[in-house]
């Protein structure tokens, strides 16, 4: 049963790997894109393009902005949003369908 356990638990650790933004499976925006969260209630992070990772506490919600970074052809994009209130940052993984792109960020290349 440990071993059961433990096979589980490196299987969930292994699908919840962050893939490199500009990689094949993570394609880069460039330049980023300034997007703002569309549609009703929280949208959750994620640790990584897969929602068996969620980021327990941690979404985002209407009308929040965000930076995308990198998009995935399954409907992810690699984020980071700026509380303006706190100024603590963070950065994961949402759905892309609840993300309308508003400008993009910086030069483009």
């Amino acid at each position: 049963m440990l071993l059961a356990w433990a096979l589980m638990s490196h299987a969930a650790q292994a699908a919840c790997t962050e893939p490199q933004a500009g990689s094949d499976r993570a394609p880069a925006l460039s330049p980023p894109l300034s997007q703002v969260v569309t549609g009703s209630g929280r949208l959750q992070f994620h640790s990584a393009p897969d929602s068996a990772c969620p980021m327990k506490g941690v979404f985002i919600i209407p009308k929040d902005a965000v930076i995308a970074y990198a998009q995935t052809r399954d409907g992810w994009s690699s984020v980071m949003y700026l509380n303006p209130r706190t100024g603590n940052d963070v950065s994961g993984w949402v759905r892309s369908a609840r993300l309308k792109t508003i400008g993009t960020v910086g030069p483009k290349q």
